[in-house]
């Protein structure tokens, strides 16, 4: 089993992340893949790490040799100090990730309130840094629905991005072809951005109200 966890510790409202590998009997049969980039908001800096037993870990390491293409040793250097400063009170906090979770929380509802005033309907994510919003109650320009081998989903961010200058993400990129059909009434907003520019996206979407 491959466990993505890289957004272990944006988890919010109360909730605890529980790791698939600290479960009973999981941990020879899992390997965990965590990333700097999201803990510590350095995602141009791509840096990861896998963890598991042995034998699972050593065709990794085997492998990796060949793949990695812009790592630095500095930059590893860092993330490994990181890793141990980010345990210890931080800003007021009892750790650097309790400081995390407050700061994406408050961007997060900020987010969630922008759309839903802007007569989106939000889905408030209990983790991560995005936002799914249903977008059922928007009419989208049959311009942009006329385009050759688009789904309803694209032709919304395409429009949304051109003309009203806001850029969310289709979610139907991420479905086989068959299924696509699912996600056509969504669009991916992200709040992993400044406060004023979550506000100004809130400015820009109220011409859809």
């Amino acid at each position: 089993m491959i466990s993505d966890e890289v957004y272990e510790h944006l988890v919010y409202d109360g909730k605890k992340h529980v790791s698939p590998a600290s479960l009973p009997g999981m941990w020879e049969r899992t390997i965990t893949v965590g990333s700097a980039g999201k803990s510590f908001s350095c995602t141009g800096w791509k840096i990861g790490w896998a963890v598991g037993p042995a034998h699972l870990v050593q065709p990794i390491a085997s492998a990796n040799q060949w793949v990695p293409f812009c790592v630095s040793t500095p930059a590893q250097e860092a993330v490994a100090r990181m890793l141990a400063l980010a345990k210890q009170p931080y800003q007021g906090f009892a750790t650097y990730y309790d400081w995390l979770r407050d700061f994406f929380t408050r961007k997060r509802d900020a987010l969630v309130q922008v759309l839903d005033k802007a007569g989106l309907q939000p889905i408030v994510p209990e983790g991560g840094y995005f936002v799914m919003a249903d977008t059922s109650r928007i009419q989208v320009p049959a311009s942009y629905l006329a385009a050759p081998d688009t789904t309803r989903d694209y032709a919304l961010c395409r429009w949304l991005t051109a003309e009203v200058g806001v850029s969310p993400i289709p979610p139907s990129a991420f479905y086989v072809r068959e299924n696509k059909h699912l996600a056509q009434n969504y669009a991916r907003f992200a709040f992993c951005k400044k406060d004023e520019d979550i506000q100004e996206c809130g400015k820009r979407l109220m011409r859809l109200a």
